[in-house]
C-alpha cells in the first residue's frame, strides 16, 4: 500500500499524465473547433448508465478514462452549440482551476487560503466598480447563481423585517419570467406561494413596473409585509431585459430591497456597446452576476455583491469558535462568515487570470459580439416566411418557431418540439426550447464568439429540412 501511494503522488508520473492530458484536451479543442464535428453524440439515459457502470479500461492508462469522458460529453466549444448558457471556457482559465485543484486551498478562513481570498477581494471590487457602487460596496463568490439569490433574499429577509415577523406574512415581487432559482429560494426561506407574488409581463416579456404599486396596495391589504422586488437582467427564457430603473424608483420609495438577478446578463457592465441595458443597476441592493454564464470561466462560479458592505454579513454570520477568534467581527477576509459554504475553493482565480493576461476590454469584447450575434440572427429568422421572431433580443438569447399556414396552435408545438428532439438525436447542433405562452418555441444562446452567419444559416436550413419530415397525420422522426 505504501509503494502504490508512493506512485499515486509521484511527481514525475503527473508530469507525464499531464503533458499526455493537455495534448488530449488540445485536440478535442481543435476537433470542437471544426464544424464538421458534432456537438453531442446522443446516447438514451439508461445506455449511458449501464456503459458507466460496467466501465473497464482496455489499458491501465488515465488518458483513456479521460478520453472516453470526452467523446461521450457535450461539446461546449463547438460553434455549434448554441444551447443553453454556458461559456466555452477560456483555456487560460481552464489551467488556473488546474492550479486551484492541486493546492485545495479551502478559503473558509484567511489562513487556509490567502492568496485565493486576496484575489476574490480584488475581483469583487472590481466587479462593484463597474456596477457602478462605491468603495461601501463588497460581496463574494458562491457555488452557482441559486446560492447566490438564496444568499442575497435571506440577507433581505434579515434586514428588512423583524424578529416579531412571520414568514407566513412575508412577501417578494418577483417578474413572471423570474428564473426558477428565485421561487426556489423563497420557498427554502419557508415562504408559501401565497408570499411569492409573480408580476406580469407585457407583451416584450419584461416586468410591468406600472403594476408594482398595485400589486404592493393588495399584499398589504391582505396583511402581507413586501421586503423586496426581484429584477431579471434577463429573464432566462427570452433573454429579455426588466427596467432596473423603475424597479429601483419603486423600491426606493417603499424603502424596500432591490435584489437583481443578473446572472446571465451581468457581464455587460463591461460592454461599452450595450450597459445601458444595465441602467439602474447600481441603486440595487444586492446584485448576482454568474462567472460561468458571460465572463468565460468554467462552471460553477457566481458574484453576489452588495451594496452596503454590512450587508453582506446579514444572511450567515455564525460562532465558530475553533476558526477565528472575534465571531462578530466584519472582516473581508473570513469569507465563512458570510458564506454559506464552510469549504469554499479557489473559484476566482479563473476570472483573476483572464484579467491580469487579457485585460477587462476582452471580457467587453465577448459579450458585444454574442449580443451582436443575436441581432444578426434576429434579422436571418425574419427574412424567411416559413420562421416567426417572437421578439427582437435583447441580449445573445433569441426565441423563434418554425411556422406552418393553416395548422391549429398544438399541431405547431409538436413540430418544433420534433424538430428540437431530432436536432439532439442527431447532434449536428445544439439548441433548446421554451414555452411561452403556451407555445412551443426553439431558443438559442449564442455563446461562442467562434459562430458565425454561416452557421446561423446552416440551422436555419436544417430546421427547413426537419421540418419537411413532418407529416399532419403523424410526427417527425427523431431516430
Amino acid at each position: 500500500m505504501e509503494d502504490k501511494l508512493a506512485d499515486i503522488y509521484s511527481v514525475q508520473k503527473f508530469k507525464e499524465l499531464g503533458i499526455e492530458l493537455i495534448q488530449l484536451i488540445a485536440d478535442h479543442l481543435k476537433n470542437s473547433y471544426d464544424k464538421k464535428t458534432k456537438v453531442n453524440n446522443w446516447v438514451a439515459p439508461e445506455q449511458e448508465l449501464a456503459y458507466w457502470k460496467n466501465y473497464k479500461l482496455n489499458e491501465n492508462k488515465p488518458q483513456q478514462l479521460f478520453k472516453d469522458i470526452i467523446d461521450r460529453s457535450i461539446h461546449i466549444h463547438n460553434p455549434r452549440y448554441i444551447g443553453h448558457q454556458i461559456s466555452p471556457t477560456v483555456p487560460l482559465a481552464a489551467l488556473s482551476q488546474l492550479v486551484s485543484a492541486i493546492l485545495n486551498n479551502g478559503m473558509a478562513v484567511y489562513e487556509m487560503g490567502a492568496a485565493g481570498t486576496a484575489i476574490e477581494k480584488v475581483v469583487i471590487d472590481k466587479i462593484a466598480e463597474k456596477i457602478g457602487y462605491d468603495s461601501n460596496a463588497d460581496g463574494f463568490v458562491t457555488s452557482g447563481g441559486s446560492l447566490a439569490n438564496l444568499t442575497a433574499l435571506l440577507a433581505a429577509k434579515k434586514v428588512m423585517s423583524t424578529s416579531d415577523v412571520s414568514n407566513a406574512s412575508l412577501a417578494v415581487m418577483v417578474s413572471s419570467e423570474a428564473h426558477y432559482s428565485i421561487e426556489k429560494a423563497l420557498k427554502i426561506m419557508g415562504l408559501s406561494n401565497e408570499s411569492i407574488i409573480n408580476v406580469p409581463v407585457n407583451d416584450a416579456f419584461n416586468m410591468q413596473t406600472d403594476l408594482l404599486e398595485e400589486y404592493y396596495n393588495k399584499a398589504h391589504c391582505e396583511g402581507k409585509k413586501v421586503i423586496a422586488v426581484v429584477g431579471s437582467a434577463p429573464s432566462t427564457s427570452t433573454g429579455m431585459y426588466d427596467n432596473l430603473q423603475e424597479i429601483a424608483k419603486f423600491c426606493d420609495a417603499k424603502k424596500i430591497w432591490f435584489h437583481v438577478d443578473a446572472a446571465h446578463g451581468g457581464a455587460a457592465i463591461f460592454s461599452t456597446e450595450y450597459k445601458h441595458l444595465l441602467k439602474g443597476l447600481n441603486s440595487a441592493d444586492s446584485v448576482t452576476i454568474d462567472g460561468h454564464k458571460m465572463l468565460m470561466t468554467s462552471s460553477i462560479m457566481s458574484f453576489l455583491i452588495f451594496k452596503k458592505k454590512q450587508n453582506s454579513y446579514a444572511a450567515f454570520m455564525q460562532k465558530a469558535q475553533y476558526l477565528w477568534e472575534k465571531e462578530q467581527k466584519e472582516d473581508w477576509y473570513d469569507l465563512a462568515k458570510r458564506t454559506f459554504e464552510c469549504t469554499k475553493g479557489m473559484m476566482c482565480v479563473q476570472l483573476y487570470s483572464i484579467l491580469t493576461f487579457y485585460g477587462e476590454e476582452v471580457l467587453g469584447q465577448f459579450v458585444t459580439r454574442l449580443y451582436n450575434l443575436g441581432k444578426v440572427f434576429a434579422q436571418k429568422i425574419k427574412s424567411r416566411n416559413d420562421f416567426e421572431l417572437l421578439l427582437q433580443p435583447n441580449s445573445n438569447i433569441v426565441c423563434f418557431r418554425y411556422k406552418l399556414d393553416n395548422v391549429n396552435e398544438s399541431t405547431l408545438n409538436l413540430l418544433n418540439s420534433e424538430i428540437r428532439e431530432y436536432l439532439l438525436h442527431h447532434g449536428d447542433f445544439y439548441i433548446v426550447q421554451t414555452t411561452l405562452n403556451n407555445s412551443v418555441y426553439l431558443r438559442v444562446t449564442f455563446m461562442n464568439p467562434k459562430t458565425d452567419e454561416v452557421i446561423m444559416e446552416e440551422l436555419l436550413d436544417e430546421i427547413q429540412r426537419i421540418a419537411k419530415l413532418f407529416d399532419k397525420n403523424d410526427s417527425c422522426h427523431t431516430s
